[in-house]
């Protein structure tokens, strides 16, 4: 019986994954193993549409394909170990799974704070089940709300929760502007002011120390001596890899999985990487590995890793480039939104408005060298049109590699 291919995460990465092996030519056996009871879903709307309840589950779940509908899934089932070498994954069920192609697609987790304090009424967002137990709470009458971390996830859920009719909404984040890592001061300075016009209050520059209370939390204590009254603690502090499977095989783990230009892992031409658990090395920029945790990822990675995958398994030639890609993101935030494409945070240090104004809709592009290398807008629909039609600008430019 011949092997399969593993593919070890069932989110979208695993998901696509499965879809382009078939469309790259693979016809043998694949098995899908994932550690939460869900068919693949979309995550963004979690802190968003699911959150708000604009958004059901049906919505929320991708198509299953037809080309994909003979795949094995393993799901509420975990990849624990790797033996690469023997070509074996190890499930939690003690079941031992030979393969001959290996897709490494765990994705990441949720960081948690480590300080003292209960820990009923903290949440994180990553998972279905997370986004349904938040949404319990935050539509308790009068909820007070602190949300630790102000990159994509904490803005939206304070955005959200504020939309749900919270009493408080305070975001706290050790540095000085909301989202600044991305976008940079100057787009972030806008960003803030839009969120604290419509009543989100900020705790910039500190952090958290402790958590208040007995059986669950009633406050949140700040590094700068304030104590913040909190019925619902939202923490979104950033993602830890889910690589530990990975240990003892010599593979670079020191921040997600690093891959080739092919997203080939550790020079092995029968595993690869999708998803953003990838840093692979991008040659449209400056070759740097990197990790990338954007919605377009996925997909991206999932289609080039599958061609190089399937032709190594077939003895054919791919002839594939290296993986190059455009990244795009979006944030959904009040009534307004951010559109990205490029790599604007390689650029934060020749900001420029490119059209509009920061208190309205405003289009502003990153540089490199005197290149334009990535564009945010923030605004309306205008805004982000303005936004995609950088796109194809952007996609043809050289690799700065080259």
């Amino acid at each position: 019986m011949t092997a399969p291919i593993v593919v070890a995460g069932a989110s979208m990465a695993g998901l696509r994954a499965a879809e382009q092996l078939r469309a790259a030519g693979w016809d043998g056996p694949i098995t899908l193993v994932g550690d939460e009871p869900h068919m693949p879903y979309n995550r963004p709307p979690l802190s968003k549409e699911f959150l708000a309840g604009r958004a059901s589950l049906d919505s929320l779940a991708f198509r299953t394909r037809a080309e994909v509908r003979d795949v094995r899934w393993r799901l509420s089932t975990r990849v624990v170990r790797a033996a690469l070498d023997r070509r074996t994954v190890e499930l939690d069920d003690g079941e031992t799974l030979p393969y001959r192609g290996l897709v490494v697609a765990t994705g990441m987790r949720p960081r948690r704070l480590r300080c003292p304090g209960p820990l009923a009424g903290r949440h994180t967002v990553r998972t279905l089940d997370d986004a349904r137990g938040l949404r319990e709470a935050l539509t308790r009458p009068g909820v007070r709300v602190v949300v630790v971390g102000a990159g994509f996830i904490g803005c939206e859920v304070a955005a959200t929760a504020l939309a749900l009719g919270a009493a408080e909404v305070t975001v706290v984040d050790p540095l000085p502007l909301p989202m600044a890592g991305p976008l940079g001061e100057l787009l972030a300075g806008a960003l803030l002011r839009r969120h604290e016009q419509r009543g989100i209050r900020f705790a910039l520059g500190t952090g958290v120390t402790a958590f208040h209370g007995d059986d669950k939390v009633t406050g949140v204590a700040l590094a700068d001596g304030r104590v913040l009254a909190a019925d619902v603690v939202v923490e979104s502090v950033g993602s830890a890899a889910n690589t530990e499977w990975l240990e003892g095989n010599g593979l670079d783990l020191s921040d997600g999985v690093l891959t080739d230009e092919q997203l080939r892992v550790g020079g092995r031409p029968d595993v690869i990487a999708a998803g953003d658990i990838a840093r692979f090395p991008n040659a449209r920029y400056d070759g740097v590995p990197r990790r990338v945790e954007h919605w377009s990822i996925p997909t991206d990675t999932a289609r080039h890793a599958a061609k190089v995958l399937a032709a190594h398994l077939t003895g054919t030639d791919a002839g594939l480039a290296p993986f190059a890609p455009l990244p795009t993101f979006w944030s959904d935030q009040h009534d307004f939104r951010l559109q990205s494409f490029g790599a604007p945070a390689l650029g934060k240090d020749d900001v420029r408005v490119l059209d509009g104004d920061l208190d309205g809709d405003v289009l502003v592009g990153y540089h490199r060298a005197d290149r334009l290398i990535g564009v945010v807008a923030l605004g309306g629909r205008a805004a982000a049109a303005a936004a995609a039609r950088h796109r194809a600008e952007l996609l043809k430019q050289p690799s700065l590699t080259a």
